[in-house]
């Protein structure tokens, strides 16, 4: 595996664990809770970052 890929696995894998911090806070504390904000907000610039690279 190069580099290019490990990058690209590390960025699914920070993608896979916010998006399950996202759905439990949002379960936990609701959709419009800060923390779950915090966490989409922080999806979001990660799932745009791997668009990016999948060019």
């Amino acid at each position: 595996m190069n580099n290019a890929q490990g990058a690209f696995g590390d960025l699914l894998s920070r993608i896979n664990n916010l998006r399950h911090l996202m759905i439990t806070a949002a379960q936990h504390h609701g959709l419009c809770s800060p923390e779950t904000l915090r966490y989409s907000e922080e999806l979001d610039k990660l799932i745009f970052q791997f668009q990016l690279q999948d060019r």
